[in-house]
């Protein structure tokens, strides 16, 4: 398996902890832990680019998801894609939301994974399911790490 976290954002991340966050939430979702993953943490400019040219929407946003292969078989490994990740709107969410950056940076990256085989919220009912598996995921690992 090979997760490979990048920061050109210019912000401290946790960057060491992704690994192993991505290693249990693969892990939880019984992907093959030979798939290969990229995580990016990006400045804020360059992620309202990313945003305007690859979503058509104005402004920024905290994560975007860039599927790749999907396993046509369980346990197929596989090229999942790229995850990036604004440290910037992550850290304002999380003053919102009143937990750490860190916190909100390993929503983000679960979010960002749960998306990247499947998951939506287009509407509430999947929304509830994607947003619960997420923070499951994430606090299983918190509570193992």
């Amino acid at each position: 398996m090979t997760i490979e976290v990048t920061n050109t954002s210019g912000q401290l991340v946790p960057a060491t902890e992704m690994t192993s966050l991505m290693t249990h939430a693969m892990n939880a979702l019984e992907l093959n832990p030979e798939c290969d993953l990229n995580i990016a943490f990006v400045e804020d400019d360059y992620m309202t680019e990313l945003h305007i040219k690859w979503m058509d929407e104005p402004g920024t946003t905290d994560v975007l998801s860039f599927p790749m292969d999907m396993p046509e078989e369980p346990g197929e490994a596989v090229t999942l894609g790229d995850i990036v990740i604004s440290p910037v709107v992550a850290a304002a969410q999380a003053l919102n939301q009143g937990h750490s950056t860190e916190h909100e940076i390993y929503i983000l990256a679960t979010h960002g994974l749960l998306h990247i085989i499947g998951y939506d919220h287009a509407d509430k009912v999947e929304e509830k399911v994607m947003f619960d598996l997420q923070e499951k995921i994430v606090t299983e690992w918190e509570k193992r790490s």
